[in-house]
C-alpha cells in the first residue's frame, strides 16, 4: 500500500487547534448525517428530527448550532405562527459534500474489511 505524505502540523503545533475543532465538527456521527440529509435541499428542524433516527432534539440542536457556527449551515426564520426554521447547507456546506462522498465510498468497499478486523480484534481480546 503506497502511503501518503503529507504536511500535516503535529498535534501538539498551535496551528492544529482550529483544524482539531473543525475536523470534530464536521467528523460527528450527527454532523455528517445532518449534512447528507441537507443535500437534499432546505429542510425543517422536525423533518431532520424524522429523518435521522435515534437523534434527540439536545443533540440535534446541538450539532446543528455548531455547523452553523463554522458557516457550514444556514438557519433561516420566517415569522409566522408558529416560527417557520428551515436549514440549508451554505455554499462552504456543499464542499464538504465530495469529501462526505469519498468517505461514504471507502466506508462500503471497506466494509467487509472491516468486520473481519473487529472479529480478529474481538477474539484476540475475548481470549485474552
Amino acid at each position: 500500500m503506497k502511503r501518503l505524505r503529507t504536511s500535516l502540523p503535529q498535534h501538539d503545533d498551535p496551528k492544529c487547534s482550529p483544524v482539531r475543532h473543525l475536523l470534530q465538527t464536521v467528523g460527528s456521527k450527527w454532523s455528517m448525517l445532518i449534512v447528507s440529509h441537507l443535500a437534499e435541499g432546505p429542510k425543517r428542524f422536525t423533518d431532520l428530527k424524522h429523518s435521522i433516527g435515534g437523534i434527540t432534539q439536545k443533540s440535534l440542536t446541538a450539532s446543528l448550532r455548531d455547523l452553523e457556527h463554522n458557516g457550514l449551515v444556514e438557519r433561516t426564520v420566517t415569522p409566522v405562527v408558529p416560527p417557520r426554521v428551515d436549514y440549508r447547507l451554505t455554499p462552504l456546506g456543499q464542499t464538504l459534500l465530495g469529501p462526505l462522498q469519498a468517505l461514504t465510498d471507502w466506508a462500503v468497499a471497506n466494509e467487509c474489511a472491516v468486520a473481519q478486523a473487529r472479529a480478529r480484534f474481538e477474539t484476540r481480546t475475548s481470549a485474552a
